[in-house]
């Protein structure tokens, strides 16, 4: 989202929303920034999808915000994918003149209200919460991408040696693949794995 107009002389505050996968919802974000009393016309988004890291929405906001505005994020992760990402643009900000400030984070962050020693402890407090949030999209980004590919996310299901070997031996008494798998419970896509690979213990 840009807006269409040109920027006033007072500052601003511009508000940006982001998530990581389109399964997820940038709505808690919108809600937060709207009942900051933050314009729509004010607020810049990114929904990443697929394999894309192009946040069209951030950099159309960083070319917009002048001297003596403020972005308002509903988090601060939300401004990056790491937090070396997130500490860089807040630097490369108040280099700036342009202001941070979160409005749900354990420690609320308003970079125009402290110097920048402020910050950087108020950002050490954030670092464990942060860093979860990073892992958990970083899970819910592998497993979009795998659906969207037909791919199954994690390890295949392991079965007990004994159900395999029993699964072995019913085949050695010509049962059909149908009838092993009702007796050991082992799925038939996994019964042809094991019963096509040569047991630990055959080598020779």
């Amino acid at each position: 989202m840009s807006p269409a107009f040109d920027h006033p002389a007072r500052g601003l505050e511009l508000g940006y929303a982001r998530v990581s996968t389109t399964k997820q919802s940038l709505e808690r974000q919108l809600d937060a920034l709207a009942a900051a009393g933050i314009p729509a016309e004010h607020i810049y988004t990114d929904k990443k999808t697929g394999t894309s890291i192009e946040r069209e929405g951030l950099t159309a906001l960083l070319a917009y915000a002048r001297a003596g505005d403020t972005i308002v994020v509903h988090t601060l992760d939300r401004l990056g994918r790491n937090l070396r990402e997130v500490l860089n643009l807040v630097h490369d900000l108040a280099e700036r003149g342009i202001g941070v400030q979160s409005l749900a984070d354990p420690l609320p962050i308003n970079t125009t209200d402290a110097g920048m020693g402020r910050i950087a402890f108020l950002l050490l407090a954030l670092f464990a919460e942060m860093e979860r949030t990073y892992t958990a999209e970083r899970a819910a980004h592998a497993r979009a991408v795998a659906e969207a590919s037909g791919r199954r996310i994690g390890r295949p299901v392991a079965h007990p040696a004994d159900k395999i070997e029993y699964a072995r031996l019913l085949k050695a008494q010509g049962e059909s693949l149908g009838t092993i798998a009702a007796k050991t419970g082992i799925p038939k896509t996994s019964l042809h794995r094991y019963l096509t690979s040569q047991p630990t213990g055959d080598r020779s």
